[in-house]
């Protein structure tokens, strides 16, 4: 049973390398194979109606974000091999890797958006991104009601970093409420008018609530220890 999971874990780190790397190696290859045909300056930034309110020069619009993603990627890699508590970042580390590809992912879509757009197609990008977005929410909250107690990965507050069951406690809510963000961020595709609403109000409320929970979580550890 245990060689049975061992080789599970093996082929899942594998896949993961696998995916992250065809990711990068594609983004490249899609940005070199395009180059002679775009524009000089190409649309980078769709205002929250979808309209696009931002521009940057060819070179920067097809290889910035794959730049981007090889610079995340190596520091997702390094992260776990640099944490003081690197033991609990094993013990989470299928979500991890999930939730890298997923974040890769979602920035490669956004690079074949910029691309598509830029070949004269045109349509309302917020009827693509908010429902990544919010599944990306989703998958985060996941991550969030695994993850254990580390210096990198997930709610890190000081109450959080101070006591091993604030920190669970805060991350079972937490990743609850992240998942229900992710499914308001996701129907915000329905009211694109009013998309940032369905993104930030969301977002910022469960960091705040969480911080605060923390906090008061703590204190009841010093009142009743």
């Amino acid at each position: 049973m245990q060689c049975t999971l061992q080789c599970a874990l093996l082929g899942e780190s594998m896949m993961f390398r696998i995916i992250i790397v065809g990711l990068i190696v594609l983004s490249f290859a899609i940005g070199i194979y395009v180059y002679p045909q775009m524009p000089n300056m190409m649309a980078s930034h769709w205002n929250t109606e979808g309209q696009v309110d931002g521009y940057m020069s060819k070179f920067w619009g097809l290889f910035l974000m794959p730049f981007v993603i090889v610079g995340l990627s190596l520091l997702f890699i390094i992260i776990p091999k640099i944490d003081p508590l690197k033991s609990n970042i094993e013990k989470f580390r299928i979500h991890y890797d999930r939730f890298i590809i997923l974040l890769i992912s979602y920035l490669f879509l956004i690079h074949i958006f910029m691309i598509a757009w830029s070949f004269g197609y045109r349509f309302n990008i917020l009827y693509f991104m908010m429902p990544a977005l919010g599944f990306f929410f989703y998958y985060a909250g996941i991550l969030t009601e695994n993850a254990k107690m580390n210096w990198f990965i997930g709610i890190r507050t000081p109450w959080t970093l101070s006591n091993e069951d604030v920190w669970d406690k805060t991350h079972k809510i937490g990743g609850k409420l992240f998942k229900i963000a992710g499914l308001i961020a996701f129907s915000g595709a329905f009211f694109s008018k009013y998309t940032i609403f369905f993104i930030l109000v969301p977002i910022l409320s469960v960091v705040a609530f969480t911080v605060i929970y923390s906090y008061f979580e703590y204190q009841k550890t010093i009142e009743h220890p």
